[in-house]
């Protein structure tokens, strides 16, 4: 896997397929893996880019604490910059959303394209904020991920019907959580401050000019659907679909129906213009 230095610090990344580049933004709490079954059919036809969150599969640790979307947003930018590239689509899943989001505002010629998979970039309601923050503090105590905590989050990202017919899905995802490295704790709990202590971009939403998705999975609780239709209210034209049995990554738990939404909306608002 590449890895590029930003901040002092290595930023891995995976890179397939040739064509009009996409970046995707992962979630918290996986790693680039996540985006498989839809660079097995975007790398195909496009430069697919995956970079890792810090703290997450072969990236170095968080480069400062605290942290801020905004400056993963501009740890992405600078992605752009190494990697040469002008314009992309960015499709962002949760945090990535977030930072996805963040980019498109402050850099919008960048951007030809804009989705936001289960995510918000409302503030986090106070119920959920103290509900995540005790998260991080539990494993930033234990200094791991215990038992009990890993099965909330796993009621927290799956559908009730991925549950219980994929378990494989879900059994790996658990025990990637049950192992994750006691090095990279601290960047895990410093990435959930800054994610659930976020800035409100809602009320700028009104200023992407860029053709915007919206997608949220049904069943998704830790992103609920109202949440993604406020931001598709928000962007003038957006488009919004919602993913039947399908919890906060609908693109693992409905891997064809995601591709076949993304597929039709990228192809439509595709552009050239990266560098060589």
């Amino acid at each position: 896997m590449p890895k590029l230095v930003i901040k002092g610090k290595q930023l891995a990344y995976e890179e397939h397929g040739e064509g009009f580049p996409i970046l995707f933004g992962s979630s918290y709490l996986w790693d680039a893996s996540m985006w498989a079954p839809q660079i097995e059919v975007f790398s195909l036809e496009y430069r697919c880019i995956i970079p890792e969150l810090w703290g997450h599969g072969q990236s170095d640790s968080i480069p400062a604490i605290p942290y801020s979307i905004e400056a993963l947003a501009e740890d992405y930018y600078q992605l752009l910059e190494a990697l040469n590239i002008d314009l992309c689509a960015v499709v962002g899943l949760s945090v990535g959303g977030m930072w996805g989001a963040q980019l498109a505002l402050q850099h919008p010629e960048r951007v030809s394209a804009l989705v936001l998979m289960d995510t918000s970039v409302a503030p986090e309601p106070p119920d959920t904020q103290q509900q995540y923050f005790g998260m991080a503090a539990m494993v930033e105590q234990v200094g791991k991920l215990p038992v009990p905590l890993v099965e909330e989050i796993l009621r927290l990202f799956f559908a009730p019907d991925t549950l219980k017919s994929q378990p494989g899905l879900v059994e790996n995802f658990k025990q990637r959580l049950l192992n994750w490295p006691n090095e990279n704790i601290s960047s895990l709990v410093a990435l959930n401050r800054a994610i659930f202590s976020r800035k409100s971009l809602l009320e700028r939403l009104g200023e992407l000019s860029m053709p915007t998705l919206v997608v949220v999975g049904e069943d998704d609780i830790a992103r609920p659907p109202h949440e993604a239709q406020a931001m598709a209210d928000a962007i003038q034209g957006a488009e919004y679909v919602v993913i039947p049995n399908a919890g906060h990554v609908p693109n693992l738990e409905q891997p064809q129906m995601v591709n076949q939404v993304l597929y039709d909306f990228i192809s439509r608002n595709k552009a050239t213009g990266n560098r060589q």
